[in-house]
């Protein structure tokens, strides 16, 4: 055979190499570079209960408030309704709605039809440990603690047992140990010979980023390894060199601008809310309309997937269906028979996703803050960092600043006679700071609110560097993450931010990308991150274990594909 004219690719051998990881708060996703999917698992690990030790189990929603003084909710879900009836469908009618009450009539009458005596068995636990999907399976009698090692899209560290971050990052080793060990049949001991890729959030912890650098090259043991930030890895699986990107996930919905790679770092924000928050909303709009499962708990894990499944079947922004809608689902669980429910529904399956711009309706799951990128407030690891860096500078041009006041203060002494040195305040130094002067400010809600989908876009791009990059985030907006999978949520955010953009770029065609190439949104950062491990220029990106332990948190400063 010809040199080079072998049946694989050297690139395809090579992706063959690397292991892309993108962990999330209900769902990892992991795969090889050269897959054409990951392998999605639950990202929870379970682990048996020491004897007499203190139990603690994560829930798989978001957890309920109180509802005994549900009235702002109330309020907040008539204005909904309101502006539902307030649209036109397709064809120029009025929309119109059943009401509530003719819906909860139907539903209490509604009798579950038994299709079989029982849904099955729990599964047999032989070990200690339970990991991903098979957690499902478990027994709840049986004396298991449940973590989900990431929760709001950051560490899930908690005060109760396995809440140390410790704790979170030996859960995290283990499930991606077993995953890649039973999905991959990669051996531990043969990890040293592959390659990882970590996808990690836009708004990120520095000290959570080095112990996660730490776990892959030092604890798995990888040959090298880097990280990408999510909302980059997405306009590579787009196919985007720019666009405004939000990623709305199981427990958070972040927002950020991307351009040539890099995510600018005013720009983001993480709300804590998402899919999971949903399904909590459609749960609650459910139950006022006497929900036929009357024995449902939304903290019973089998309960929280199928009120996940019946939210992701049934919600959508499609304006052109009105009325009540009959709808039928399946209740199989162990122990339980298994049941034919059938339902009517109405708006309230259009109410639920429209939480994302009448945020009013997320405190049914808590107080909600939001997060933006901090400027490092230094690291004793890494003595040169930003902060050092920004003094050299500020140094070095004071130092400029004094040579040439002071040579201009000798001419013009020459020229017209003694003069007053220029006070040494009145010189600037702080123009040379990376951030724009403005840029840097934090995000507006007004007190005790939560700042919806929709503002939380324009007040991102507003604060973007120039007017032109602002005019071109205007024209590419991608949605990714698997909590906004709704028919038509896109054209209502494209109304919404219509109706609110600044006058200046009104000329600028609104775009809104909601499946980039015909592909999975869930699954869009997962395959961007493989695009770009593949690339030539991938190679100046890698960090070798022997770097790691060389140089520490410097080398990411230095090798990292966003400003560190």
């Amino acid at each position: 055979m010809m040199p080079g004219c072998s049946d694989t690719p050297p690139e395809h051998v090579h992706s063959k190499g690397i292991v892309v990881i993108h962990p999330g708060s209900l769902n990892l996703r992991i795969g090889r570079a050269s897959d054409l999917n990951p392998v999605t698992i639950l990202h929870a690990i379970a682990r048996r209960c020491l004897p007499n030790g203190q139990s603690y189990r994560d829930t798989f929603l978001p957890e309920r408030i109180n509802l005994s003084q549900p009235q702002e909710f109330e309020e907040a879900r008539l204005a909904v309704s309101h502006t539902l009836q307030s649209c036109l469908q397709s064809d120029g009618q009025r929309r119109y709605a059943t009401p509530p009450q003719q819906i909860a009539a139907f539903n209490r009458r509604s009798e579950p039809e038994i299709l079989a005596p029982n849904g099955g068995d729990w599964i047999k636990v032989d070990g200690d440990v339970v990991i991903g999907n098979d957690i499902l399976g478990i027994n709840p009698a049986e004396p298991f603690n449940i973590h989900f090692p990431f929760k709001r899209g950051d560490f899930n560290v908690h005060s109760g047992p396995g809440g140390s971050m410790t704790a979170v990052l030996a859960d995290l080793e283990t499930i991606w140990i077993h995953a890649i060990e039973s999905h991959f049949h990669i051996n531990r001991k043969d990890f040293k010979h592959h390659k990882a890729v970590l996808v990690v959030p836009d708004v990120y912890n520095r000290t959570y980023m080095r112990e996660l650098m730490y776990l892959l090259l030092t604890k798995m043991d990888f040959g090298s390894c880097f990280l990408v930030q999510d909302h980059v890895a997405a306009t590579f699986g787009s196919g985007l060199s720019y666009a405004c990107v939000i990623d709305v996930g199981d427990q958070k919905t972040s927002v950020s601008c991307v351009e040539d790679g890099i995510c600018h770092r005013n720009t983001r924000v993480r709300l804590n809310y998402g899919g999971g928050d949903i399904t909590q909303i459609f749960y609650w709009l459910l139950q006022k309309c006497a929900f036929p499962y009357k024995n449902c708990i939304d903290q019973n894990k089998l309960d929280a997937m199928l009120l996940r499944k019946l939210k992701e079947e049934f919600c959508h922004v499609n304006l052109d269906i009105c009325g009540s809608q009959e709808k039928s689902f399946m209740l199989k669980q162990p122990g339980k028979p298994v049941m034919q429910y059938t339902i009517q529904v109405g708006d309230e399956c259009i109410v639920a996703p429209l939480s994302l711009f009448s945020p009013e309706l997320f405190g049914i799951t808590g107080p909600k803050s939001i997060h933006t990128q901090k400027a490092s407030t230094g690291d004793p690891e890494d003595p040169h960092d930003e902060n050092y860096l920004r003094d050299i500078r500020r140094r070095g041009i004071k130092e400029n600043l004094d040579q040439s006041t002071s040579d201009m203060t000798e001419t013009f002494s020459e020229q017209t006679g003694p003069q007053n040195n220029i006070p040494e305040d009145d010189i600037v130094v702080d123009a040379i700071d990376s951030a724009p002067v403005g840029n840097d400010r934090e995000f507006v809600i007004n007190p005790g609110q939560i700042l919806g989908l929709d503002q939380a876009v324009l007040q991102s791009i507003d604060r973007c560097p120039n007017e032109d990059l602002k005019r071109k985030m205007y024209g590419c907006i991608l949605i990714v993450g698997g909590g906004m999978k709704f028919a038509g949520i896109g054209t209502w955010l494209q109304n919404r931010i219509s109706l609110q953009i600044p006058y200046l770029y009104r000329a600028e065609q609104l775009d809104i990308i909601t499946n980039p190439r015909d592909m999975d949104s869930s699954m869009i950062a997962w395959k961007g991150a493989c695009i770009m491990s593949c690339l030539e220029t991938a190679h100046e990106l890698w960090i070798t274990r022997a770097e790691w332990e060389k140089y520490g948190v410097k080398v990411l400063r230095e090798r990292a594909p966003f400003i560190w």
